[in-house]
């Protein structure tokens, strides 16, 4: 990251001034001392925003109100995601109501204060990162699948072939968001599926030429089979199959990749049958399946049980195959746990067994529910474990509630004054993408968009071409919070490379009259004495100007060398008199002639002061500061000032106020001195 600094954060050592109350003024209520005493707070202080001021200050009421009035309220918001400053949400005018705010640990600090506060500010940056960073979120519900699927009863809770994403989103966002004016963006979270759902009921059509094993009614524990069947299930851990003479599920685990199979879908099988919980199932792990081909499936009618009927499975002594069945019941849902209580049923409980996430969502505890699918284990006695094909209300309809193997995705979606569309050059991660970077929480931190962003672009355009441009929108983890965040990148040819327009700012703000604003004007204290670390600073950067600009073009041969202005101590000089051991400006011509007798041979005491005082006016002081504040900036339509307190010594010590004016960058022009 680049760093323009426009005050110096050399300025920690500036006069620190703390006017605190004396042990008596805790009694003003007491005969004989004051009241109302005043307490005052007044510090100097250098801080630098956090990611969460950035989220802060874009949420501060005050500037909300600001960013309203100036329609800028998106581009305040993208402040506070993207954390840093841009030309139209700028420092200068949101920082003051942020640095008022109670919870600002600077709120209580008193007039006269000053703050040096350092902040990021994109330069040359897209006006699509703001807009994008700052996009609406929304998110699919069941109500827009069934939209999409023109039923409440026989709807998928996800995007499929004949139904895509990209066919409903526009007209589901025109209708949510019906007062959208043009440039917005919307960020779009949804399912999607590569098969189409299969709702049962109806002719079946012609099906594909694949010959249904009649294996599976037969099959013994310990043997090894080869099925040919349907899949006509689908859980997180594994899938039902099916063939001519029964079911059995298969189980893989955690290793099991849920996209893989999908109700329909014709399966050669070859593995080993084992069992878990009183039920026969595939070994998984050791056993092979190809998918040749796809069908409709319609399922036979479920053998139904009522509460007596549960409890009479918990009977069971020996494993058996799946069993497709229904039953009746009220959701409970505890923690992370979710069970089916039948009414009658004294001991058994139904329990969905490894769900996907569509299906679980429609769980809804006290909901009264008619469940379908594969009865297939028993779990502690107690629990008759369910692969749900099918949920419906008990006092509605049957729905046909798919379950199709689906990934969660995201899209950003633009709105250009008449329609919405995909967002073009726009990429969004989707929880697959965080999980292939070994991401546990679904989003990016610290350094890894860094890592990550141009691998990921790599791989999703293998093909670019130098110069093209990329928009990437990812959910960030800082100061506490999650957020979304644009960046841009360019391939350069061979790699993919962030737009990185964003630099460092340090401004002052100072407290007048009780409320905070914009200072670009510098105040610098210089006390008088030995070892005081601000003045000692400054004086030996006079100093070495003096030996850099002044000694080394008439000879010196080091800074210590004595030879000409700067002393044989290498921390004072007689060309205008700093001294950084003493921490001032020594103006005596005596001493001014023991150092350099030759520079100021003829000259009256009176010529040598004013030669030095002009000298370290008009090139000293002006260089030193140059040096210490490289990047202090003019701005337009206001006069940066660098006003610097110094102490004088001829004899007697007296103080003096000089002023700079920075007319170019990190160059003082001076102005006047009270001498």
């Amino acid at each position: 990251m680049k760093k323009h600094i426009l005050n110096t954060l050399l300025l920690g050592g500036c006069a620190l001034v703390l006017a605190g109350c004396s042990e008596n003024s805790w009694n003003n209520g007491l005969d004989g001392f004051e009241e109302n005493t005043p307490i005052t707070d007044v510090q100097t202080i250098e801080y630098t925003l956090t990611d969460a001021d950035y989220s802060n200050l874009a949420a501060n009421t005050t500037n909300i109100a600001i960013a309203k009035e100036a329609d800028l309220s998106n581009e305040l918001k993208a402040v506070g995601t993207q954390r840093y400053f841009t030309d139209q949400i700028t420092a200068r005018q949101y920082v003051p109501a942020f640095l008022s705010d109670p919870d600002v640990p600077y709120f209580t600090l008193s007039d006269g204060s000053a703050l040096k506060l350092t902040y990021k500010v994109a330069t040359n940056l897209p006006n699509e990162i703001a807009d994008i960073a700052a996009a609406s979120q929304f998110e699919m519900t069941e109500g827009h699948y069934q939209y999409v699927w023109g039923s409440e009863e026989d709807y998928a809770n996800s995007f499929a072939p004949s139904q895509p994403a990209t066919k409903h989103i526009p007209a589901i966002l025109k209708s949510e968001y019906p007062d959208a004016e043009a440039g917005e963006y919307v960020i779009v979270n949804y399912n999607n599926s590569d098969v189409d759902p299969v709702f049962g009921g109806g002719s079946t059509p012609d099906q594909p030429a694949f010959q249904l094993s009649e294996v599976i009614g037969t099959v013994e524990e310990g043997s090894s089979y080869e099925i040919k069947g349907i899949v006509t299930a689908v859980c997180t851990s594994g899938y039902i199959i099916t063939d001519a003479t029964g079911s059995i599920f298969a189980y893989y685990g955690n290793s099991f990749d849920f996209a893989s199979v999908k109700i329909g879908d014709q399966v050669v099988l070859n593995g080993e049958i084992g069992s878990y919980n009183k039920g026969l199932q595939v070994v998984g792990s050791s056993s092979t399946y190809e998918v040749v081909g796809n069908q409709k499936y319609t399922y036979p009618a479920p053998t139904v049980y009522d509460g007596a009927a549960l409890d009479a499975l918990l009977s069971r002594t020996s494993p058996e195959l799946a069993v497709y069945a229904q039953i009746t019941a009220t959701v409970a849902v505890s923690g992370n746990y979710t069970n089916f209580i039948v009414e009658g049923a004294e001991t058994a409980q139904g329990s969905p067994y490894y769900v996907p996430a569509d299906i679980k969502a429609q769980l809804v505890d006290g909901q009264k529910m008619t469940i379908t699918g594969y009865y297939i284990s028993i779990s502690s006695n107690k629990y008759c474990n369910f692969i749900i094909t099918e949920l419906s209300s008990a006092a509605s309809a049957p729905k046909r509630v798919a379950s199709i193997p689906s990934v969660n995705e995201n899209a950003v979606y633009y709105f250009d004054g008449n329609k919405w569309s995909v967002a073009a050059n726009t990429s969004i991660l989707n929880p697959c993408d965080y999980t292939a970077m070994g991401q546990t929480y679904g989003n990016l931190s610290g350094t890894t968009p860094a890592e990550f962003l141009p691998i990921y672009l790599k791989q999703k355009f293998p093909y670019a071409k130098a110069e093209d441009k990329e928009f990437v929108v990812y959910k960030y983890y800082a100061g506490g919070s999650t957020t979304y965040v644009c960046d841009q990148y360019q391939f350069n040819g061979s790699e993919w490379v962030k737009n990185n327009g964003v630099v460092e700012e340090t401004s002052q703000f100072v407290r007048t009259s009780g409320a905070w604003i914009y200072d670009p004007n510098v105040t610098i204290t210089l006390p008088v004495g030995k070892g005081i670390e601000i003045s000692t600073l400054y004086y030996q950067t006079c100093t070495d100007w003096v030996f850099e600009n002044i000694d080394k073009p008439l000879g010196s041969t080091g800074i210590k060398s004595g030879m000409f202005y700067v002393t044989s101590y290498g921390n004072n000089e007689y060309y205008s008199g700093t001294s950084a051991y003493q921490g001032n400006v020594d103006l005596r011509p005596s001493a001014a002639r023991t150092q350099y007798p030759a520079a100021y041979e003829g000259m009256t005491d009176e010529e040598v002061v004013e030669t030095m005082k002009s000298r370290f006016c008009n090139e000293v002081m002006p260089g030193a500061l140059g040096m210490l504040h490289p990047d202090a900036t003019p701005i337009d339509g206001i006069d940066v000032i660098y006003t610097i307190n110094f102490g004088v010594y001829t004899g007697s010590t007296a103080t003096y106020t000089a002023r700079f004016q920075v007319v170019a960058p990190g160059k003082f022009q001076f102005l006047d001195c009270n001498w």
